[in-house]
């Protein structure tokens, strides 16, 4: 079976959540990490700082003096897992098999997913839409059948980036790569490499495995593989599921009783769709709604059975909706989330 794999990375994550909360610093060179005058590093860098050469792991001192006019900025931790929580939400609304490699990077299996017709790419492009939308942040997708391929298409026209590669381009797709661009290679290997004239991927898927094995000892039969684009790696699901939800932010503030019932109505269909295709149940219904002044309110119900039917559960969310403020305030989003769930027996 041809697999759908999907490489989410966030484009600047932890300079594009300050520049975000901060609109001074937007269009600016925003530097996260040590401060200049210690020994620190750059952990992340905007777009506008790395068109001076500034880039992750570089001292903070040699940021300064590339660029001495960036704004060095102490990391908020806090804000950045606040965001990558969310990220992770959206992730699991279309497949339970997810890789979280860090904050702001995550491969998604996608393989026997029929949302979005069973698209990778409408799924890879739907992600990077609904991210934006919820958070205000941009991010970079690759598609492609391996996790190998995924991640470097993912690098491949950021920012806010699309690069699919069907199985069909992947050997032409390494041949050109720049070995330097090889997940897992770093500039000890690529140097070692240099030396051998192995400068590209063509290079490398040129040298007989017997060779690699010689220079590269265990490294080589991953180095052999991925230079003829086979990865057979598995996505690795980092943890369970513990809800599915759905949000619709509307254009104009609502307040009318039948607009919101036909809003849950579609929502509700959209997360018991998701239940369906990926066999969960779930004992816990919650509304939620946002209200003009942006406070947010969640109203939940609860039973020992699961709940099954569209009707039953959208019956309960206008239960819920009257024990809110909707009607009395104006309301600018509405969500339905289903949670305590529990996998259907196979």
């Amino acid at each position: 079976m041809i697999r759908k794999i999907i490489h989410i990375d966030m484009d600047a994550f932890y300079a594009s959540i300050e520049q975000r909360d901060f609109p001074e610093y937007r269009n600016k060179p925003v530097i996260v990490g040590g401060n200049p005058n210690s020994r620190g590093v750059v952990s992340t860098c905007s777009y506008e700082a790395r068109k001076y050469g500034i880039h992750s792991a570089m001292s903070s001192s040699n940021a300064y003096r590339l660029c001495p006019h960036a704004i060095f900025l102490e990391p908020r931790f806090s804000a950045y897992k606040e965001a990558s929580k969310h990220i992770r939400a959206i992730f699991y609304d279309y497949t339970d098999i997810v890789e979280v490699v860090s904050l702001d990077e995550a491969y998604l299996d996608v393989t026997n997913t029929k949302l979005c017709h069973g698209s990778a790419t409408l799924i890879a492009k739907e992600i990077k839409t609904r991210i934006w939308e919820k958070l205000k942040l941009s991010s970079s997708a690759g598609v492609s059948y391996n996790k190998f391929i995924a991640k470097i298409a993912s690098d491949y026209q950021k920012p806010n980036g699309f690069t699919l590669v069907l199985p069909e381009q992947g050997e032409n797709f390494v041949k050109k790569l720049k070995i330097r661009s090889f997940h897992g290679i770093g500039p000890a290997t690529e140097k070692k490499m240099n030396y051998l004239n192995i400068y590209t991927g063509d290079d490398l898927r040129k040298i007989k495995y017997e060779n690699l094995k010689n220079h590269f000892g265990k490294f080589s039969d991953y180095l052999y593989d991925v230079a003829r684009g086979i990865d057979l790696r598995l996505v690795n699901p980092s943890r369970e599921r513990k809800s599915i939800s759905k949000e619709m932010t509307f254009a104009n503030d609502i307040y009318k009783k039948e607009e919101a019932i036909e809003t849950l109505e579609k929502l509700t269909i959209q997360v018991l769709e998701i239940s369906k295709q990926q066999k969960f149940i779930a004992k816990t219904i919650t509304l939620k709604l946002k209200y003009t002044d942006f406070k947010s309110v969640t109203r939940s119900q609860t039973k020992k059975e699961a709940y099954h039917e569209a009707a039953e559960i959208i019956n309960i969310l206008e239960v819920l909706l009257t024990k809110t403020d909707f009607g009395i305030k104006k309301v600018r989003l509405l969500g339905v989330n289903l949670s305590k769930l529990e996998k259907l027996n196979e």
